[in-house]
């Protein structure tokens, strides 16, 4: 952009040159030829200063030849027209560029407008060996949510609610003690309070807008707390994932990026190039590169709320003992109909579900047409859910499939 400019810059100044050596020097120029007239009829003047006036009138020729092809040259690498005066024609300037459609800019402005909302995390866990107890350290990072002191996050990060002592550290060096007011290993998120008011809150954005390509910046801390508040960059090179964390733990529904995600940066924000928070950074595959994971914001929305507002969340829930139905075919060695779903191994009294009218050997196959796939993706599914909601369920009972209206009129 800088050499475009330059390139415009010396346009203009050739055309203001040309003009201005044309007029500054057409008198001499005729003075010079109306010279050499006089010195040829008068043959006064030596042949020394005759070759000088020659050299003069060639090297003055030369010039403004240059200049012309310049000039003309120039205007047509710009599409101009060399016949167009300067009322007719304006060349691009300065105010044209925006710094705004430079990449690099984008995301130092979308990094620094969250800057100053992402907290890093330290924690002092117990964790027990048989009869041997040990204190380990770990070090994450999080993003504050609401200025008075609450604080979202990864919940491993908190040592799933479990953490002995937590610190939260602000970007201008202070540092508070932080308490857990709610963790779901499921999500693996969590919500933090610290005694602390008038904080910089970062701008949530909607992960449901998301499109493979654009833009991802992770600010986090990936190697501990001697590079807090790294940024990088990349994009979003894929929806929806499903990743398996451990034996028992999946998560789904999650956004992946490319851009740099390390220990540490969990419970970090993943920004748009607004600098908007569309995920919480959660997880790594350590055995391949370039593969960053993190939580949809929209996810989080409805949680936050209800935390700052109630200082807890409590979801709702459908009422039934389930399983899920893959488990259930291979332990049993059975074939059901549906392929994936949730098996309805026993109803709750005075429930939601059993006020829906569930039964035993009830297949959960969708909720409102979102499928249902095992109990975890069930659970999360009811998280989007508050109290008095109605939703459609569509189940398989005796290899057939029907649907049923559930309102969710308790919550745990």
């Amino acid at each position: 952009m800088d050499d475009e400019r330059k390139d415009v810059e010396n346009v203009d100044n050739d055309n203001i040159y040309y003009d201005s050596y044309e007029d500054k020097y057409e008198d001499k120029f005729v003075g010079n030829a109306s010279a050499i007239d006089d010195e040829k009829s008068e043959d006064k003047k030596p042949k020394r200063k005759r070759f000088l006036s020659y050299f003069v009138v060639a090297l003055i020729a030369s010039l403004i030849g240059g200049l012309m092809s310049s000039y003309i040259g120039s205007r047509f690498v710009y599409g101009g027209n060399a016949y167009k005066s300067s009322t007719e024609e304006s060349y691009p300037t300065q105010k044209n560029y925006n710094v705004k459609d430079d990449n690099s800019s984008s995301i130092s402005l979308a990094a620094k407008k969250a800057m100053s909302s992402v907290v890093g995390i330290t924690t002092v866990e117990v964790q027990r060996y048989g009869f041997m107890e040990q204190e380990v350290d770990g070090v994450g990072s999080g993003v504050i949510v609401n200025s008075n002191g609450y604080i979202l996050t990864n919940s491993h990060v908190v040592g799933d609610g479990n953490a002995k002592e937590i610190t939260v550290l602000f970007e201008n060096g202070d540092k508070k003690p932080g308490k857990v007011l709610w963790c779901d290993t499921t999500l693996d998120l969590a919500m933090v309070k610290v005694e602390e008011t008038n904080l910089p809150v970062a701008t949530l954005g909607d992960s449901d807008s998301l499109e493979v390509g654009e833009t991802a910046i992770a600010i986090g801390n990936p190697l501990g707390l001697e590079f807090q508040r790294t940024v990088t960059s990349g994009i979003i090179s894929g929806l929806h994932r499903t990743i398996r964390v451990d034996e028992s733990t999946i998560i789904e529904d999650l956004i992946q990026t490319d851009a740099s995600i390390n220990p540490g940066n969990s419970g970090g924000p993943l920004l748009n190039s607004k600098g908007e928070v569309v995920g919480i950074n959660t997880a790594k595959i350590k055995t391949a590169e370039g593969l960053g994971f993190s939580i949809p914001i929209n996810m989080a929305k409805p949680i936050i709320n209800q935390v700052v507002k109630e200082g807890t969340y409590k979801t709702v829930f459908i009422g039934i003992t389930g399983v899920d139905l893959e488990l259930y075919e291979r332990q049993l060695g059975v074939d059901l109909k549906p392929d994936n779903g949730v098996i309805v191994l026993e109803v709750s009294s005075n429930s939601p579900a059993s006020k829906a009218g569930l039964q035993n050997g009830d297949v959960i196959t969708k909720i409102d047409g979102k499928e249902i796939v095992n109990m975890n993706n069930l659970k999360k599914a009811l998280y989007k859910y508050e109290k008095g909601d109605k939703a459609k369920l569509d189940i398989v009972r005796n290899g057939k499939e029907i649907k049923v209206e559930i309102e969710f009129s308790n919550v745990r």
